[in-house]
């Protein structure tokens, strides 16, 4: 890719037109910020972004383009490559519309398009409507599915970033039981392995990751659950004798903390939930997901479309700064690296 200068350019892709993602996205690059540490470039609706920004209050050009070659990436302005796939009469914010949903999806495909011809350097992901999609009949549940299916991984790695605490998920949207049922010693020293290599990919060297325990003090030796002695504490084992600094199981009571203050660099969190409520109960607003895995670098904001406040322009925009911020931040070394 030809530069001007060694700015990052991140894509990001609108969104559901008929949720929150056009109102922070326009709000996210009102901030002078964002242009300092990358070139932003949207894909999207030009109308809707003119809708979003009038119940904003924000005011800024577009600069609508083809190519991100002809960005102009000025603080002011928002460079645009539009796709001419709603019809702007018929959209009702707020509400679930197959047509939004196809819409989205297209966003997403483009910005994947330019991902892999190396036109940009990462995405940065905003949110998308589960029904919306299911309404347009798009093969994909949610963004993971559709990077999965579009790039040919099988099972990308999700990790949370918040604050200087990051933290990996074994396994994700599934029942307690079911994730318990998934937590094995050939998976955590699978996933033990990935996580060091995800964590390298992001320019990080000396990596010390730190596993959760399951049951409540680990198990205490056996005492509250079999977990840790038959399958946690193996995978552990296995992945110590390949080189890795791999810890734990780490009570989970505690590891999240320990991270969060620089002992470890990373957690990897067994189930859904015990991941995500340490993240967000760190800073909500500022817990980033970055998949990784992929041929090119995603983060994206943690929360839905907010059909409730659609269009009131309340929405705030913090998670989707630190979103473009994180992927401009990582973006450097996920070119360099080669894992």
């Amino acid at each position: 890719m030809t530069r001007i200068d060694s700015k990052p350019v991140v894509v990001i892709p609108m969104g559901d037109p008929a949720g929150i993602g056009p109102e922070i996205v326009v709000k996210a690059l009102e901030k002078k910020e964002i242009y300092e540490n990358c070139k932003p470039l949207v894909i999207g609706h030009k109308e809707v972004l003119k809708k979003a920004m009038s119940f904003t209050d924000v005011s800024l050009s577009l600069n609508d383009i083809s190519e991100p070659v002809d960005g102009k990436f000025e603080f002011g302005t928002i460079d645009i490559i539009h796709l001419d796939n709603l019809n702007i009469s018929d959209l009702r914010i707020g509400e679930v519309q197959a047509m939004c949903g196809q819409a989205a999806f297209e966003y997403i495909q483009k910005s994947i398009e330019l991902a892999n011809q190396g036109k940009v350097d990462a995405i940065a992901t905003t949110p998308i409507n589960k029904e919306s999609l299911q309404a347009a009949k798009v093969p994909y549940i949610g963004h993971t599915e559709m990077l999965a299916g579009l790039t040919g991984v099988d099972d990308p790695l999700t990790m949370f970033e918040v604050n200087s605490l990051r933290i990996f998920f074994l396994t994700r949207h599934l029942s307690l039981k079911d994730a318990i049922g998934q937590i094995t010693a050939d998976r955590v020293y699978d996933y033990v392995k990935r996580c060091d290599e995800a964590l390298q990919r992001l320019g990080i060297e000396e990596r010390k990751i730190a596993v959760a325990g399951l049951n409540p003090h680990s198990g205490e030796h056996g005492l509250f659950g079999r977990e840790e002695l038959d399958e946690i504490t193996p995978g552990i084992e296995r992945a110590r004798k390949d080189g890795l600094q791999v810890f734990g199981p780490v009570p989970a009571d505690s590891v999240f903390h320990q991270a969060l203050h620089g002992k470890y660099d990373a957690v990897l969190s067994l189930y859904h939930d015990q991941g995500h409520i340490a993240a967000k109960m760190t800073d909500f607003e500022r817990t980033i997901s970055i998949t990784n895995g992929l041929p090119f670098l995603r983060t994206s904001v943690d929360h839905g479309t907010a059909f409730d406040i659609a269009g009131t322009g309340i929405a705030g925009s913090v998670s989707m700064e630190e979103a473009i911020k994180l992927a401009a931040k990582y973006s450097v070394y996920f070119r360099t690296q080669k894992v």
